[in-house]
């Protein structure tokens, strides 16, 4: 099996941190940025059509809900594990695609949605005291989850494969 390499662990670390703030932001980048054809299971299933109708409405859905005060917190184990479930199912879908080891990059997407709910949820707590709302630092969440998730899945040049 070949290696993993450091960009692809940085990637993703980049989903894990996007699916900590956003628990469907790496697998919904995911499915936007794959095709049928690619290479592993995930990222293939994840490229279909219906994956990709079905994955942005449910981040959508969360977008809406995550603002809601009825929404859960994160830290808990309802918020917690489907984060990690769907960072390492989102980065190991990237690696495989890409012709690397899943399972270093899963690790340390799974590591990095743990820190970055975690972190999510101090900055939400400091935007509510200080502005005197929390709505503030969840579009601000909301736009680095967006562009951390595509910063890991965004495909690079040469770095196609499909058997």
């Amino acid at each position: 099996m070949p290696t993993t390499l450091p960009a692809t662990l940085a990637r993703a670390a980049a989903l894990g941190a996007a699916t900590g703030s956003r628990s469907t932001a790496g697998i919904t980048a995911l499915a936007l940025t794959s095709r049928p054809e690619d290479c592993g299971v995930i990222a293939s299933r994840a490229g279909s059509r219906p994956a990709q109708i079905v994955t942005p409405l449910l981040s959508a859905g969360e977008l809406a809900a995550d603002k809601l005060p009825s929404a859960p917190s994160r830290l808990g184990a309802r918020g917690l594990i489907p984060r990690i479930a769907l960072a390492a199912t989102a980065a190991a879908g990237l690696a495989t695609r890409d012709g690397e080891r899943p399972e270093p990059a899963a690790a340390v997407a799974a590591v990095t949605a743990l820190g970055s709910a975690a972190l999510g949820a101090r900055f939400r707590a400091l935007a509510a005291r200080r502005l005197g709302s929390d709505l503030p630092g969840a579009f601000a969440e909301d736009a680095l989850a967006g562009t951390l998730a595509w910063l890991g899945t965004r495909r690079e040049q040469g770095r196609s494969k499909t058997f």
